[in-house]
C-alpha cells in the first residue's frame, strides 16, 4: 500500500500534475480578468504546459510569471490585433446574416473563409510566441504557416480547445471543473501535439549534445595539460639539488684550472 503513496509512484505523479494544472488554470483565469492581458496569460500557460510535456523542471508560479513578464509587450499587441479582427468578423457576420443583398451570400462565404484562417492562426499564435523569439509580424505569419502545414493536427487542436465550451453547453453542472481545468487541461493535451510540431523548427538536440561534448573535451584537455605541467614542475623540484651540485662542481673545476694557469705564468 505504501508504494502507491510514494512520491515517485504513478498515482502521486498524476496527482502532482493535476495540482500543477489546477494552479495554472487559476493563474490564467486571474490574469485574463483585465481582458487586455488575456493574450499574455495564454502565452504563459502554453509556456508552462510545453515544459510539463517535455518534463523540463520548472516552478509553476515562478515560470508562469517569468513568461508573462518576458512576453507581455508582444503578447498584448498580438492580442489587441486579434481582438480587433475578431470583433470585425463577428460584426460583419451579424450584419450579413440578416441582409437581403444579392451578393450577401458571396460575402458571407468570404467572411467564413477569413474566420477559419483566423481561428487556425489563433490556435497556434500564443504557443508559437511562448516558444520562439520573433517579431509580431513574423510570429503571426509563422503561426498561420504552421497551421496550414499541419492541417490534420490543426483540426484536432480546434476540437481539443472546443471541448470545455461544448461541456458547458451540455451541462452547467460542469462549471466547477471548467473553472479548475478548463484552460490548462486542453492546453496540456494540445502541447503534446505542439511539441511534435515545433520539433521541426527547433535546433537539433544532437547538435547541442555535440557542442557540449566538444566543450567537455576542451576542458578535459586543458586539465590534462595542467596536470602534465604540475608533474613536470614536481620533477624539476626533485632534480633541482642535483643540478645545483653539478653546477658547483663545474665552477670548482674551472676555478682550479684558472689557478693552475696562473701558477704557470708566474713560473
Amino acid at each position: 500500500m505504501g508504494r502507491f503513496f510514494n512520491l515517485d509512484s504513478p498515482l502521486m505523479t498524476f496527482l502532482s500534475k493535476m495540482a500543477d494544472l489546477m494552479i495554472l488554470n487559476l493563474l490564467t483565469l486571474i490574469c485574463c480578468i483585465p481582458i487586455i492581458t488575456a493574450g499574455d496569460a495564454m502565452t504563459a500557460l502554453y509556456y508552462m504546459t510545453v515544459k510539463m510535456v517535455k518534463n523540463e523542471e520548472c516552478y509553476i508560479v515562478k515560470g508562469y510569471f517569468k513568461s508573462f513578464k518576458e512576453n507581455f509587450k508582444q503578447a498584448t499587441i498580438i492580442w489587441l490585433i486579434a481582438l480587433f479582427v475578431g470583433i470585425i468578423l463577428v460584426g460583419d457576420f451579424m450584419i450579413l446574416r440578416n441582409s437581403t443583398l444579392s451578393f450577401g451570400k458571396v460575402i458571407m462565404v468570404l467572411i467564413t473563409v477569413v474566420a477559419v484562417v483566423y481561428i487556425f492562426t489563433m490556435i497556434y499564435i500564443f504557443p508559437v510566441l511562448s516558444r520562439f523569439e520573433n517579431t509580431v509580424k513574423n510570429t503571426i505569419r509563422n503561426a498561420f504557416l504552421m497551421s496550414v502545414l499541419n492541417l490534420p493536427k490543426t483540426i484536432l487542436l480546434v476540437i481539443i480547445n472546443l471541448i470545455p465550451t461544448v461541456v458547458l453547453l451540455v451541462t452547467l453542472q460542469a462549471m466547477p471543473i471548467v473553472i479548475l481545468f478548463g484552460f490548462s487541461v486542453p492546453a496540456y493535451v494540445a502541447s503534446m501535439l505542439f511539441v511534435k510540431i515545433f520539433k521541426r523548427f527547433e535546433p537539433e538536440e544532437e547538435e547541442e549534445k555535440s557542442d557540449e561534448l566538444e566543450t567537455l573535451s576542451f576542458i578535459r584537455e586543458e586539465q590534462e595539460e595542467k596536470q602534465r605541467a604540475l608533474e613536470e614542475g614536481n620533477a624539476a623540484q626533485e632534480t633541482g639539488p642535483e643540478e645545483v651540485e653539478n653546477i658547483s662542481e663545474v665552477q670548482d673545476a674551472e676555478t682550479e684550472e684558472t689557478a693552475q694557469e696562473g701558477n704557470k705564468d708566474k713560473e
